[in-house]
């Protein structure tokens, strides 16, 4: 077998797919994408933005865990593609933004206008008409009062209103894997910080981030027991590059913008959130008169693939079917490597 220089020797699987209809197209297509995720590969997922949009309503929850970006704009000179996978394929889902930043950029686009509604400014966010999928674009105009243009601007027609947030980044969040880790926790807030911190160290996370992620889990875990009911549960696991808590409790957060704020040093409380943002790659939070769920997401950059039966492996990455897990393979559309 000939190889390229700088690669190692593995079978490629280049496959053509003849597709009848958009249906099939889409169930297809996800179907090869939850193969790779099911044993521990990465996804980047390359379409134009339509089928883009339908393949990923058909992952359902397990978008959660693709990378992906608009064919359009990508492969408008294919000779980018390939560079794009090779990034991809050498430094994870950096190239593109995962479903879960793109959710919660959108949230912040809305909140925006609550924040400064009285304040006397001009934001102005530029957006890839060209690249982006169609609902990243429809989101942008809910969350924007104004659409600017050359030399003018107007009302934009979707505009929702101050802190509404746009139904897409309001869902619940994707459940998590099968067979995840969790813990139950009420006053004793030490158990919580030893699970954190034995799935820091089964992730391989850094010293200084696994200090950092155990810090914000307690935080939120300290708020259950003062304002959530005085019970919550604690949930960890893995997808490829990342280690993910998540914290549920009967609590309803009331402000919109806790946590978004500057919180005033002399004020007692109210830190908690302000501290959670800064000690954590990504935070999403669900809230309501039924409880809130934190989601906690900490990127683990240059981490080694899992060992299968190790007890990294236990922490319910999306491969834990017993098989063992290759954290480091890759599923490409188009290709696999």
């Amino acid at each position: 077998m000939a190889v390229e220089a700088g690669y190692p020797a593995a079978p490629l699987h280049h496959l053509a797919l003849f597709y009848h209809g958009s249906d099939e197209y889409s169930d297809i297509v996800a179907k090869f994408v939850r193969a790779g995720l099911e044993v521990g590969e990465r996804a980047f997922v390359a379409l134009p933005g339509h089928r883009l949009a339908a393949v990923l309503g058909a992952l359902g929850g397990q978008r959660e865990y693709v990378a992906f970006a608009d064919m359009t704009s990508l492969g408008r000179n294919p000779a980018r593609i390939i560079p794009a996978i090779e990034a991809f394929a050498s430094a994870g889902s950096e190239p593109v933004r995962s479903a879960a930043e793109v959710r919660e950029s959108t949230r912040h686009e809305a909140l925006i206008n609550l924040a400064f509604a009285a304040a006397c400014a001009q934001i102005l966010c530029p957006y890839d008409a060209a690249a982006l999928p169609d609902p990243v674009l429809a989101d942008a105009c809910r969350t924007h009062p104004l659409i600017a243009g050359a030399n003018s601007h107007e009302a934009s027609p979707g505009y929702e209103g101050p802190g509404s947030v746009p139904e897409s980044c309001a869902l619940p969040l994707p459940p998590p894997p099968p067979r995840t880790k969790v813990l139950r926790y009420d006053t004793d807030l030490r158990r919580v910080r030893q699970f954190v911190a034995d799935g820091a160290r089964d992730a391989s996370l850094p010293a200084t981030t696994a200090a950092d992620l155990v810090l914000a889990v307690n935080e939120i875990a300290a708020n259950t027991v003062r304002h959530g009911g005085g019970t919550g549960t604690v949930s960890a696991w893995l997808t490829a590059g990342e280690l993910i808590c998540e914290l549920r409790d009967a609590g309803h957060i009331t402000d919109p913008l806790a946590g978004r704020r500057v919180p005033d040093p002399e004020q007692a409380g109210g830190h908690g959130l302000w501290l959670v943002n800064r000690s954590v790659d990504l935070a999403e939070v669900r809230t309501g008169p039924g409880g809130t769920v934190t989601r906690l997401h900490v990127r683990n950059r240059g981490s080694q693939p899992p060992a299968a039966g190790s007890r990294r492996h236990e922490l319910g990455h999306p491969g834990d079917d017993g098989r063992g897990v290759d954290a480091g393979g890759v599923q490409l559309l188009g290709g696999r490597r």
